[in-house]
């Protein structure tokens, strides 16, 4: 997490896993479509976790065409989600244990602002909040 967030502004997104049709279809394209006006606002750049391996991560990102505009950051145990005390229990869905969903600002490596949603939505944490935070 230094070399993400020391002496960086940072848009950090979560979401409970790759490929799942919210995260994939709405959440994280809508920072890949924002990322040139989110970076212009001073951000340096713009990463997003889920509770998936690498490889999960790195073709996800490919199919997603998210290149130099949105880093995606493996948490393939859910330690970092668990330390922020973001996890939640998707065991129903036959997920395990992933990430809430959330978007926050992080400026060298303080939380600035944070939006967390609530279970199933997808209001309060776009690309479009996060611009008008900034």
């Amino acid at each position: 997490t230094r070399e993400v967030f020391a002496g960086k502004r940072v848009v950090l997104v979560g979401v409970p896993g790759a490929f799942t049709p919210t995260c994939s279809d709405h959440h994280l394209p809508g920072f890949v479509l924002r990322a040139e006006d989110i970076l212009k606002k001073g951000i340096d750049r713009i990463v997003c976790t889920a509770v998936n391996d690498v490889f999960v991560m790195d073709a996800w990102g490919k199919l997603r065409e998210t290149g130099d505009k949105v880093l995606l950051l493996a948490d393939g145990n859910g330690d970092f989600a668990r330390a922020l005390g973001l996890e939640q229990d998707s065991s129903r869905w036959g997920m395990g244990r992933r990430s809430r969903r959330y978007a926050a600002l992080v400026e060298d490596g303080v939380v600035e602002t944070f939006h967390l949603e609530e279970p199933g939505k997808l209001e309060v944490s776009t690309a479009d909040v996060i611009l008008r935070d900034l």
